[in-house]
């Protein structure tokens, strides 16, 4: 394996903490003694000079490929915030319109994992991640386990699925593991009747998925090794029942088989409005959120610098390619299977830089850049230095 190291690519963040500053690089994390913080929030030099000199401005090299892979452009629940609806269900239902359909195919899979290859060879890497994603990728099984079958030839080293879980049977979880699947990501909305309300079926009829998710993660666990994702949405709709939520988790589940995020929901442009606002109060109580699934068990991320993403910070598929059912382009997950962000094919490559300057949106673009930018960022660092402060007391840094 030939690792990539990255160059110095990213800002630091520096964030002030109970008795301290933080400093959140791309290399790690430092507790930073005021002396050494200028009046406006900035490093002092010569601080930034021993940060770098211990290595903590240094990515972590790319040590594999990382390819996300759309097996089905469907998905059988009917969320209204989801970013590939093109708009609300106008009828109050739960079947907002979405993207086109199209669903993963044998020849499309030959065509995903030579191009793969192609990619792999041309900055000297031979070991591949892949990403299984949706639409709901399980409305898509075969699709699922064919392409973990075959890149195993294309030095497949592990595979990670966001999911619902509604779909997901004992032996299909089986059989994902036994091909490399090492984990899933599954998305709760509060507690059981907000997250039925909000996280329903799109089939007339059908709409509780609560405790099917929950169930088939149960019967997963005895027959696999997977480890859990699991992704809270906190919005007006869910916030007073996220404790709750963490604690029936906790007692549904083994936590220590689980990662547990929280993440308030934003407006993907399809028309959905989340009134949690970016205040002190609504980050303390992200902050006893942590504080509490920590406590019962669960692993909570640490905080970390702005990512950098293989897929979107670097044009042309360098380190990673998001790919729809149907083989074409897209610069991240956000706008896959959207015809106007398309940025090349598989099978041609990608498009000029002069064709897709306009289409290549990344991680950071997920975000508010316009008046709400400001309060977002001082929302993230309030919760994230509550957490390292917290960490850092109990011993957990």
């Amino acid at each position: 394996m030939n690792a990539i190291v990255l160059a110095d690519e990213l800002t630091e963040r520096l964030i002030k903490g109970r008795d301290t500053w933080w400093f959140l690089g791309p290399g790690g994390v430092a507790r930073i003694d005021a002396k050494h913080v200028m009046p406006d929030g900035r490093l002092q030099p010569a601080a930034r000079d021993k940060l770098r000199e211990l290595g903590l401005y240094t990515p972590v090299p790319f040590g594999s490929y990382s390819l996300t892979v759309l097996t089905s452009t469907d998905c059988n629940l009917g969320c209204g915030y989801c970013f590939q609806n093109t708009g609300q269900d106008l009828a109050g239902g739960n079947r907002p319109p979405r993207i086109e359909h199209a669903r993963l195919t044998s020849q499309t899979i030959t065509s995903i994992l030579e191009f793969g290859r192609r990619q792999m060879a041309a900055v000297g890497l031979d070991e591949l991640r892949i990403m299984l994603f949706g639409g709901e990728p399980l409305l898509n099984p075969r699709g699922c386990v064919e392409l973990l079958e075959r890149a195993a030839g294309y030095g497949l080293k592990s595979a990670q699925m966001i999911s619902n879980l509604t779909l997901l049977t004992p032996a299909l979880a089986g059989k994902l593991s036994d091909l490399g699947l090492a984990s899933v990501q599954v998305t709760f909305d509060g507690d059981r009747a907000d997250h039925d309300r909000i996280r329903a079926r799109r089939s007339p009829g059908r709409t509780g998925t609560f405790d099917t998710i929950i169930r088939n993660m149960e019967r997963a666990s005895l027959v696999s090794p997977l480890h859990w994702i699991l992704r809270v949405n906190v919005s007006h709709h869910t916030e007073d029942g996220t404790g709750a939520l963490v604690d029936r988790l906790a007692a549904a589940l083994d936590p220590a088989r689980c990662s547990l995020y929280f993440a308030r929901i934003v407006d993907a442009e399809v028309g959905y409005v989340n009134d949690l606002a970016h205040t002190a109060e609504v980050a303390g109580r992200f902050g006893e959120w942590q504080r509490q699934a920590i406590g019962l068990g669960f692993g909570v991320p640490r905080p970390g610098p702005d990512p950098i993403c293989q897929t979107c910070t670097y044009r042309g598929g360098r380190y990673g390619a998001v790919i729809s059912a149907d083989g074409t382009l897209s610069s991240c997950w956000d706008t896959a299977g959207k015809p106007d962000w398309q940025v090349g094919t598989i099978t041609g490559g990608y498009f000029p830089d002069a064709e897709i300057s306009g289409r290549w949106t990344g991680c950071a673009e997920l975000f508010p850049q316009g008046p709400d930018a400001d309060a977002v960022t001082a929302f993230n660092d309030l919760v994230d230095a509550a957490l390292l402060d917290y960490l850092s007391d109990t011993g957990r840094l």
